[in-house]
C-alpha cells in the first residue's frame, strides 16, 4: 500500500470566488463543488484528476507578490490564449523555452496573481508566433554579454539551470538582477527565459554608472558648500 501523498489540492486565497472560477475555466477547470456564508466562501474546481480550491474571504487576506503563482500545461496552447483573450484578460506570449517546446504565455488572473502556461506538444518552426521586439530584446542581451566578456569577472558555467533543475553547460554570459536584491549569472538562452518569466528581473551591469554613483552627484556635499 503507497502510504505517501496521493493527491494534492492547490489553495488560492481570491477576492472573489466567482470571478476567479470564471477566469480558471479558460484553462478547462470547472466548480464541482461550493459552499461557505457570510464573507467567506470557498469554490472546489476539477480538471482531469487536477483539482484547485478558491478561498475568497473577507476582510481580504494579505498575501505575497510572487513571480509566479502558478504553472500550467495546456494541451491547446492557441485555444487557451484564444479563451483568455476573448474574456478580456491581457496575455503575454513568452517564446518556446525548452520545457514548453509548444510555446508559453504569461497572464494574471483577477487578483493580480502570474499564471504562465505552456504546451509540451512540439509546434513545427513555420507555425510559430514570434514575439514583437523579441529580436531586439535578445539583441541587448547579446551586447550586455560582450560587455561583460570585455571586462571579465562572470563565473565559468550558467548558475540558472534547467527547467528540471538540472546544472547548465553553457558559459554564463549575462548578469541578472531583480528590485529584491537577488542576482544570478546566466547563459543567453537562460537568461532571456528568466527575463521573461521572472518578474521583475533585469540585466544588472557590472561598472559603475548604477544608482550609488548618480546619487553621489546629485546629494547634498558638506565640504563642497564650504569650499564655495
Amino acid at each position: 500500500m503507497h502510504d505517501g501523498v496521493q493527491a494534492q489540492v492547490p489553495v488560492l486565497y481570491v477576492a472573489d470566488a466567482d470571478a476567479a472560477r470564471r477566469f480558471y475555466e479558460a484553462f478547462g477547470y470547472s466548480e464541482q463543488r461550493s459552499g461557505g456564508e457570510g464573507e467567506s466562501r470557498w469554490s472546489y474546481l476539477q480538471c482531469g484528476e487536477l483539482t484547485m480550491l478558491l478561498a475568497a474571504v473577507q476582510p481580504r487576506l494579505v498575501t505575497v507578490e510572487l513571480p509566479l503563482l502558478i504553472y500550467l500545461y495546456v494541451g491547446d496552447l492557441a485555444a487557451t490564449l484564444q479563451r483568455l483573450t476573448d474574456a478580456g484578460h491581457p496575455v503575454e506570449r513568452a517564446g518556446y523555452p525548452e520545457h514548453a517546446p509548444g510555446g508559453e504565455c504569461r497572464t494574471a488572473d483577477p487578483d493580480g496573481n502570474v499564471v504562465v502556461f505552456g504546451q509540451r506538444r512540439v509546434v513545427p518552426e513555420q507555425a510559430r508566433v514570434e514575439q514583437p521586439g523579441g529580436e531586439a530584446r535578445f539583441s541587448l542581451i547579446r551586447e550586455a554579454a560582450e560587455a561583460v566578456s570585455r571586462r571579465g569577472g562572470a563565473p565559468a558555467h550558467c548558475q540558472i539551470g534547467g527547467p528540471r533543475g538540472e546544472a547548465c553547460p553553457e558559459p554564463a554570459e549575462v548578469k541578472l538582477a531583480d528590485s529584491w536584491g537577488d542576482t544570478v549569472w546566466g547563459c543567453l538562452a537562460h537568461a532571456d527565459e528568466a527575463l521573461l518569466n521572472a518578474r521583475g528581473a533585469f540585466l544588472a551591469t557590472e561598472d559603475g554608472m548604477g544608482l550609488g554613483p548618480f546619487l553621489q552627484l546629485h546629494q547634498a556635499h558638506p565640504d563642497r558648500a564650504a569650499q564655495g
